[in-house]
């Protein structure tokens, strides 16, 4: 029983994990990345559609990136897609494909976004203790219906708050490294 609870918790924190990678991977860092436009919402018959199924996404030069739609008609769905979106970038319609350009990231901007990547971090913090939280209650409820004992209640809350301090550390390093990347020039 004590396996399956760790189980759970190493499966739910690592859910927590991907999810705060996909954050970040979206927040710009100077560098063109598809994956910075892969999710914006685009109106495709009344219905918001990400981006990455309306068109294919491509990165010719360092600094831009080029969307060309699989349906020329989307052209201008897309384009108010993303400049409805926080992306900040205006799109260059060629009336056949739409290209970004990605305009060097202001010291005040890096600021910003360093902010905004810390936010994060303590978001996925709070949800990887949230999950410790949630699982050491059903210990306590597991001692209380006799299904474990106190000293199996007490092995498994410290083999939780050994992989929950493991998580957080990997989202510590994710941070780090995500900063260093936003504020190199």
């Amino acid at each position: 029983m004590l396996n399956d609870i760790i189980k759970d918790a190493k499966q739910r924190m690592q859910g927590a994990i991907q999810a705060l990678e996909t954050d970040f991977s979206r927040i710009r860092t100077g560098r063109a990345n598809p994956s910075l436009v892969e999710a914006v919402p685009v109106m495709y018959y009344d219905v918001p559609t990400p981006l990455l199924q309306l068109a294919s996404i491509s990165i010719p030069e360092p600094r831009s990136i080029l969307i060309k739609p699989f349906d020329p008609s989307t052209l201008k769905e897309i384009e108010r897609g993303i400049l409805a979106s926080d992306l900040g970038l205006t799109p260059n319609n060629d009336g056949r494909a739409i290209r970004l350009n990605l305009p060097p990231l202001t010291e005040d901007r890096r600021k910003d976004l360093v902010k905004i990547v810390k936010n994060r971090a303590e978001e996925g913090r709070v949800a990887i203790r949230n999950i410790r939280r949630d699982l050491m209650r059903d210990l306590r409820d597991y001692e209380n219906e006799k299904m474990i004992s106190e000293d199996e209640k007490e092995r498994g809350e410290k083999d939780l708050q050994k992989e929950t301090d493991a998580f957080i550390e990997k989202i510590d390093q994710l941070c780090d490294a995500k900063e260093v990347e936003i504020l190199e020039v």
